[in-house]
């Protein structure tokens, strides 16, 4: 990509579905590519909605315009090793995120036409005929491995367990503290906020969601309150600083830990509030009146929901509120282990239907109680941390690499996409436990007041 990936270049787009440039001589590398895209996938490929502009100066015109705005994608040589080794996902995302592959224009109209190609598969023999071609475009230098970005994690051992879960979590969260900070704002709270209006400040909309999960959870003096996958620590800080609980947050991330520790002193709450580095498997001493988890579960794998589920139940005591808050499929398939999410972004992570999450926690004995959907809520918050990775690119450059912001672009976009397209959604939900009554109300009322409500000192 180039340095600004939503850089917009000059020039006319034309009407919907014409040519993005007036028809012109094609030469070069751009010729051959162009004959044989309209030789292989009965020529879905030859249908390419964007122009490519090839190392010898060649460039092949774009087929549709279907982004609205020129888009150029800018094709270096080291490109042809990504894709001949990788034909996939995988190998555009390296070949992007590395700067073999360059974009001219929005990276937003670039992702929005991601199913522009959707059912566009080849052959064996297409695929034989494809690295011919490499080879003959690139030389022999296409059939060496070509280099593997310094961002790009392949997990090993056995999937979730303790040791391969705190790699993957290390992977994600132990970037840099001044980057989450540059991306994520002064709130340091990296999960859905909670909009009263779309043009609502990030910081404001992020104090009202930490309020709405502890109204939720009737939190109240005195009460011991865990959060499972804490961060730095501003749920823990909030629920001991308004709401007088003993807070315990565990995270797997030493560098979270440290700054929250920070941040717990700085408040004057090391009374209340423990940050501890654990994996929610190592706890024992339970039980909590009441327990959060705030994008966590994403972490935990199909394979250990019920576990996951049976865990916060152990942790919980008789009559007490627990509240999942996590990302969820609707139309989108699981992310393939070649993809930009399970090698860049949040190795080993899954998310489950909602139906799966709700059967889990009854399977443990916590029985639901409130289901709300915040999937617009994650759009317009995704919205606000791109803001900020545009407005410090060059402290985030500084200060994690190119390679590193250019995968967060790609992640937090194509996931804002997703989220406004309802490919995914996101979800709280809250559980008590049976054994004794719970101090939830009977009207609904309250949970719904919390959204306009401030936050009230204990």
């Amino acid at each position: 990509m180039s340095d600004s990936l939503t850089s917009h270049q000059p020039g006319s787009s034309g009407a919907p579905g014409a040519p993005s440039t007036p028809p012109a001589p094609v030469r070069g590398v751009a010729a051959a590519v162009r004959d044989w895209t309209a030789g292989v996938a009965g020529g879905g490929l030859a249908r390419l909605p964007v122009t490519l502009a090839f190392w010898d100066g060649s460039t092949l015109p774009a087929a549709l315009d279907l982004a609205g705005e020129p888009l150029t994608i800018r094709v270096h040589r080291r490109a042809l090793g990504q894709l001949l080794h990788e034909p996939n996902q995988l190998g555009l995302v390296r070949a992007f995120v590395g700067g073999t592959l360059e974009l001219d224009g929005s990276i937003e109209a670039l992702l929005r036409m991601r199913g522009a190609l959707a059912g566009v598969t080849l052959r064996p023999a297409e695929l034989a005929s494809a690295a011919l071609l490499a080879i003959r475009l690139g030389g022999i230098d296409a059939l060496r491995p070509p280099r593997i970005p310094a961002s790009e994690i392949r997990q090993h051992g056995r999937r979730h367990s303790l040791l391969r879960d705190r790699v993957a979590v290390r992977h994600h969260y132990d970037v840099s503290n001044a980057f989450y900070r540059d991306l994520l704002g002064p709130t340091l709270v990296y999960s859905c906020a909670y909009f009263a209006s779309p043009d609502e400040s990030l910081e404001a909309a992020q104090e009202r969601k930490l309020e709405r999960i502890c109204r939720k959870l009737r939190l109240a003096p005195g009460e011991r309150f865990l959060d499972v996958g804490c961060g730095w620590g501003s749920l823990v800080l909030h629920a001991a600083a308004h709401h007088g609980v003993q807070a315990v947050g565990i995270t797997l991330s030493e560098q979270q830990a440290a700054l929250a520790r920070e941040r717990v002193r700085e408040a004057g709450l090391s009374d209340r509030v423990e940050i501890r580095v654990a994996d929610y498997r190592e706890l024992a001493d339970e039980p909590f009146d009441k327990i959060a988890s705030v994008g966590m579960y994403e972490h935990v794998g199909a394979e250990q929901l019920d576990a996951y589920a049976a865990t916060l139940s152990q942790l919980l005591r008789p009559g007490g509120l627990a509240l999942n808050h996590g990302i969820s499929r609707l139309e989108s398939t699981p992310a393939g282990p070649k993809s930009l999410i399970q090698r860049y972004v949040f190795p080993d992570g899954e998310v489950q239907p909602l139906a799966d999450v709700i059967a889990a926690l009854q399977r443990a004995g916590l029985e639901t109680r409130d289901v709300e959907s915040m999937r617009e809520h994650y759009a317009l918050t995704l919205r606000r941390w791109l803001d900020n990775l545009a407005a410090a690119q060059d402290a985030v450059r500084a200060e994690v690499g190119i390679e590193r912001e250019r995968v967060w672009q790609l992640y937090m976009m194509g996931s804002a996409l997703a989220f406004e397209d309802g490919d995914i959604t996101i979800y709280q939900v809250l559980a008590t436990k049976g054994g004794a009554p719970h101090d939830l109300g009977l009207v609904r009322g309250d949970l719904a007041d919390a959204a306009a409500g401030e936050a009230t000192a204990a």
